[in-house]
């Protein structure tokens, strides 16, 4: 994921949806999908229930391995868990043929996923990103099979960025806390858990690289040159995360700013360059004159420039004498407020 899609802390990534690229893969048709459990399923904690998932298809391609798997995408209907999609373990044959088969496997189901779950679509492969399938899901005819989940004592994840905001070319520390949301205690145990960066947030899940003190803690240091990505802690699980937290990091508005001329007729436009570091694209920037003795009021504004950060404002001198300007920046995005140091045209 490139740093400019991370220029505000991010919260509440939904890890895993589908997103429309193309058509169903032409060669994959379901005739039935089925839940094999009628009941609600009660799950507490870090805990999963694994139960078992059902399709009947047909998978055409020519070239098709006999060893075909397929997996399955339960989407939620209903409820207020983290997640927002269950995916299934690789679906594998046990009657017909690749052809026109029946697979079957489980979705091992989190807390996290309280609320209601239907089984939507079907796709070539494992769970991505390790199918490499390009196409959408194959949709289940019907009315989907529907799954009810009862998650309790749901784990809550929160991060502390220290220091905040982070000094560009500084590195900086994430300590993180995994705890019972319901209770607001610790789980009591060391927990396992995966401290992940960019791609490996929303794309490329692996296995647990870290433990918590039992008091949920983690403390992780980080390179300056990780600053502008995203920072995440997963909870792992078969076959994608059941919780995590992805953040940006906070930077401080920085602001420089120069008058082309320190001195102009008044009327006349005097040209204002400035930057604002690290180049928050298109945030805004204002150009203030000083009113009174200590009324600021804004005069002009302009956008940050994507890459380079630079801006231009335009003063006016308004009257002879010296005038005093600043250049304020509002917090935008992931940047704290900042202010240039004053300057001064005089009208003359």
């Amino acid at each position: 994921m490139v740093a400019a899609l991370l220029t505000a802390p991010l919260v509440g990534l939904v890890l895993g949806a589908p997103t429309a690229q193309a058509d169903p893969d032409p060669n994959l048709t379901v005739t039935a999908a089925r839940i094999i459990r009628t009941t609600p399923v009660a799950v507490s904690s870090l805990n999963t229930v694994p139960v078992t998932v059902e399709v009947d298809a047909k998978y055409t391609w020519p070239d098709a391995d006999p060893n075909t798997t397929l997996f399955g995408i339960l989407e939620r209907s209903a409820g207020s868990g983290q997640l927002s999609y269950l995916f299934t373990t690789p679906l594998k044959r046990y009657a017909g043929t690749t052809a026109n088969g029946k697979w079957r496997g489980i979705v091992n189901v989190p807390s996290t996923a309280n609320g209601k779950f239907e089984l939507t679509g079907v796709m070539v492969g494992q769970y991505w990103p390790g199918s490499g399938d390009m196409t959408d899901p194959t949709p289940v005819p019907g009315v989907p099979p529907t799954l009810t989940v009862v998650g309790t004592n749901q784990p809550k994840i929160t991060a502390r960025v220290i220091p905040d905001p982070v000094p560009f070319g500084k590195g900086y520390s994430i300590r993180w806390s995994v705890i019972n949301g319901q209770t607001g205690k610790p789980y009591g145990t060391r927990l396992k858990v995966a401290l992940e960066n960019d791609n490996n947030c929303v794309e490329a899940f692996g296995g647990p690289n870290a433990l918590t003190d039992t008091n949920g803690y983690v403390t992780k240091s980080y390179p300056a040159s990780l600053a502008d990505y995203l920072n995440c802690l997963q909870l792992p699980s078969n076959p994608s995360p059941l919780g995590w937290l992805s953040i940006g990091i906070n930077r401080p508005g920085i602001v420089t700013a120069t008058p082309s001329k320190t001195s102009a007729p008044v009327g006349s436009i005097v040209p204002v360059n400035g930057v604002v570091m690290g180049a928050p694209t298109n945030c805004p920037v204002y150009l203030q004159r000083l009113y009174g003795a200590t009324a600021w009021r804004n005069v002009g504004t302009a956008k940050v420039r994507q890459g380079s950060g630079k801006f231009v404002l335009n003063a006016q001198p308004a009257y002879k004498g010296l005038i005093y300007y600043r250049v304020s920046f509002p917090a935008c995005y992931n940047y704290r407020a900042g202010v240039s140091k004053t300057f001064t045209i005089r009208g003359t």
